[in-house]
């Protein structure tokens, strides 16, 4: 169904906001970032969203906005289309490799081929040094891929307290804790509990550039 130009505004602040965050953002979040005058008429733009089939809401929660399949896969193949057929994951912000820090989006996408092959997938640029024995150095770009769950040992972008992201191993410890861990012998492992810690994603690939060129490899 056609939508109107405001919706189209929501519907395109809602699929950006999701892939930086990996949540919806809240009816308070939509109002400021598109400026609307009242959470009523956010209220009544999500609705015709999802009359319209464009998004769904989960029942009695927050940030429970999903936009659909549909018109994520119809977007994602406009912008292959504009970009001559050549796929691109967008670059969100760079990652911390040493203590957490504050994840920043940029307005950049890398073109990665192979590995751009669902939606779910997006880069980080990490800064700092404590994956270096993973092979993983400050200035190189890691390739994540959102997922709800991750075993022990994986390498995992993992949310602290909702604000700090740092990218580490990821071990559950028998007292209940999650054990995040540094690949750098003199550095020490972060725990936390369970409910201070989201995963956003798991690390498939890791690029570095030499001297203009790219290089890839799995992460491990």
């Amino acid at each position: 169904m056609a939508l109107t130009p405001r919706q189209k505004e929501v519907l395109d602040f809602l699929v950006d906001y999701i892939g930086r965050h990996g949540y919806s953002p809240s009816f308070e979040e939509i109002a400021a970032g598109l400026k609307l005058s009242s959470l009523a008429t956010v209220h009544k733009h999500i609705s015709a969203l999802e009359q319209k089939g464009y998004v769904r809401r989960r029942f009695n929660e927050s940030r429970s906005i999903e936009v659909s399949r549909s018109y994520l896969e119809a977007e994602r193949e406009r912008l292959q289309a504009r970009q001559g057929g050549q796929r691109e994951v967008p670059l969100l912000g760079r990652i911390a490799a040493g203590m957490p820090v504050e994840s920043v989006a940029t307005p950049e996408s890398l073109n990665l081929g192979e590995f751009a092959q669902s939606e779910d997938i997006y880069a980080l640029q990490v800064k700092g040094d404590s994956m270096i024995e993973d092979h993983i150095c400050s200035g190189d770009y890691v390739l994540v891929e959102r997922v709800a769950e991750v075993r022990d040992g994986e390498i995992v972008v993992a949310l602290v307290d909702g604000m700090e992201t740092t990218l580490k191993r990821f071990y559950r410890e028998p007292d209940g804790r999650i054990r995040l861990q540094p690949a750098n012998a003199e550095l020490a492992s972060i725990y936390v509990e369970p409910e201070r810690l989201q995963i956003q994603g798991r690390v498939l690939a890791v690029l570095r550039k030499f001297r203009g060129q790219s290089m890839a490899h799995r992460a491990g």
